[in-house]
């Protein structure tokens, strides 16, 4: 994933989170992971998935001493 990118697309997205194509679409479905639209494109913006990350972890105790 490119750092300096705002926004991504649902691929980049996918390919980030390690996701298929239908697991981001129900997550941007029940809002777990923002996204806007850009004309007729939807876009999904790189802090709003940090963000989904970060909550992830913190409600599963950041995965420390699990394998």
């Amino acid at each position: 994933m490119d750092t300096n990118k705002l926004v991504l697309t649902p691929d980049e997205a996918c390919e980030a989170l390690g996701v298929k194509r239908s697991t981001l679409h129900k997550m941007l479905m029940t809002g777990q992971i923002p996204s806007i639209k850009i004309g007729k494109l939807r876009r999904i913006p790189a802090e709003g998935l940090r963000a989904y990350v970060e909550q992830q972890l913190a409600a599963q105790g950041s995965g420390q001493g699990e394998s």
